[in-house]
């Protein structure tokens, strides 16, 4: 008999097992394991596990997600992502909860929601920046009859 996981939530599990490669989209409700490659977008009210050997490129969407292996991707969560000591994400995070094991590896930017922290805000060190003003601005392209 299979003894439940802490991340297991109820019996509603996807796996994309070791040496499976997956282009696509993933929409599911619980927990999905990924021990292989997704290279497209996943979204789950659930948890996502990343296995070791498991690598998503693309988006991910998720109430937790626990990542051992890699991630190239934009990653939204409601509640927390947890990168294990093995686990490497390299994109935008969007989460209120973000923790790091030592080990683990990060590159890119993170978003906690955090809109303001009141009249010193206004006060910043002149080596912090507002990550709002750094990002990319639309830009209108005019053809040659402009």
């Amino acid at each position: 008999m299979m003894k439940k996981s802490d991340f297991v939530e109820n019996d509603n599990i996807t796996l994309l097992a070791k040496g499976v490669l997956l282009r696509g989209e993933i929409r599911v409700e619980g927990t999905v394991r990924i021990d292989g490659r997704l290279e497209g977008d996943l979204q789950t009210t659930g948890t996502v596990v990343i296995g070791e050997d498991g690598v998503v490129q693309g988006t991910i969407s998720a109430g937790i997600i626990i990542n051992s292996g890699k991630i190239k991707a934009t990653v939204r969560v409601t509640d927390r992502l947890q990168l294990l000591k093995t686990g490497i994400l390299v994109g935008e995070v969007h989460a209120p909860s973000f923790s790091m094991e030592d080990g683990a590896k990060f590159q890119g930017l993170s978003d906690m929601g955090v809109a303001a922290w009141g009249d010193e805000a206004q006060k910043l060190p002149g080596n912090v920046r507002d990550i709002a003003s750094q990002r990319p601005k639309a830009v209108m392209a005019l053809g040659d009859n402009a």
